[in-house]
């Protein structure tokens, strides 16, 4: 018989599923990462967002942004000195916490599919 393979010890396994919980309560969403992805990369305005997103309509757009600010990740900037008026979406400073993550899930997919694909 195989050795069990214990990674945490049970409290451990307790925090790490509650934490990861409300991780995934912000950032689990199927477009929230990436929205997130393309504002640290420079995309601040509505539709320039949804031309770098491939498939979000904007009524999703929409709701991911307002939940994005709701956290903290993301202030809204609405620029009256021009015309039209523009809305920019600009990361947080706490948004920069995210930049680690999102480089560790990168790697990891990455790594993923070249051992699917393999």
């Amino acid at each position: 018989m195989e050795e069990e393979k214990i990674v945490y010890s049970r409290p451990q396994c307790s925090t790490h599923l509650s934490a990861t919980e409300d991780a995934l309560y912000v950032l689990g969403g199927r477009w929230t990462i990436r929205v997130m992805i393309a504002i640290l990369g420079g995309h601040t305005r509505f539709n320039e967002l949804q031309r770098t997103i491939n498939g979000i309509s904007a009524r999703v757009l929409s709701s991911e942004l307002k939940k994005l600010e709701v956290n903290h990740l993301v202030e809204r900037t609405v620029l009256t000195d021009q015309k039209p008026v523009l809305v920019e979406y600009v990361p947080t400073e706490y948004s920069e916490s995210l930049k680690d993550v999102i480089a560790a899930l990168a790697d990891w997919g990455v790594k993923h599919k070249k051992k699917i694909t393999a």
